[in-house]
C-alpha cells in the first residue's frame, strides 16, 4: 500500500494555502489569501519544472526587477541611520545586513539603481567612529608625515652615482 504522491500543482498550492490559514497566529485578509494562493502556484510550477530540469521563465535568467520597501530619499532621511530598501528596516551600516542576503554593497547599488556614492554607513555612526578613532591616535602616523613634509621645502631627489665599469685592455 503506497501512498501516492499528489502533483497537481492547483491542490498543491491550495493544499499550502489552507495549511498557512491554519495558523492561528496568522491574520490575514481576503487580499492576502489571494496574493499568497497566487505565489504558491507560481512557486510550485517553477519547483515543478526545476525538479524536471526545465526552466519554466523561458531561455532567460530572471530579469532583476526588485521593488524597493522605501524610496531612496525615506532611506536617507535619518542621520542616526539608513532604511534598508530590501526589508524597510533601519540600521547604522548596511554591510553585515547585504551579506545576510548574499549581497555587495556594489551589488545592493546596482539593484536598486543607486548612485556609487550612497552611503553604506548612517554619518552620525560615521562621526562616532571616526571620533573614537582620532582619539585612540589611528592616523596619526600619517598626519604626522604630511605635516613634516609641509614644513620642509621640496628639493630635487639625489641622483645615484652610476657605476663605472673598468675597460679592459
Amino acid at each position: 500500500m503506497s501512498e501516492q504522491i499528489n502533483t497537481d500543482p492547483v491542490e498543491l498550492a491550495s493544499d499550502l494555502t489552507i495549511a498557512w490559514l491554519s495558523n492561528p497566529n496568522n491574520r490575514a485578509t481576503m487580499e492576502d489569501v489571494s496574493t499568497f494562493l497566487r505565489q504558491m502556484h507560481a512557486d510550485v510550477i517553477a519547483l515543478a519544472g526545476q525538479a524536471a530540469g526545465v526552466n519554466v521563465a523561458g531561455d532567460e535568467a530572471p530579469s532583476g526587477e526588485f521593488t524597493p520597501a522605501v524610496s531612496v530619499r525615506k532611506s536617507l532621511a535619518s542621520k542616526d541611520h539608513i532604511i534598508s530598501m530590501i526589508d524597510g528596516k533601519p540600521y547604522r551600516t548596511l554591510r553585515r545586513h547585504l551579506s545576510t542576503h548574499g549581497l555587495t554593497p556594489e551589488e545592493y547599488r546596482e539593484r536598486y539603481n543607486l548612485k556609487p556614492d550612497y552611503p553604506m554607513v548612517a554619518p552620525t555612526y560615521s562621526e562616532q567612529r571616526r571620533a573614537m578613532a582620532h582619539k585612540i591616535g589611528l592616523g596619526a602616523k600619517g598626519r604626522a608625515a604630511r605635516n613634516v613634509a609641509a614644513d620642509t621645502p621640496a628639493a630635487k631627489p639625489a641622483r645615484k652615482p652610476r657605476a663605472r665599469v673598468a675597460a679592459a685592455d
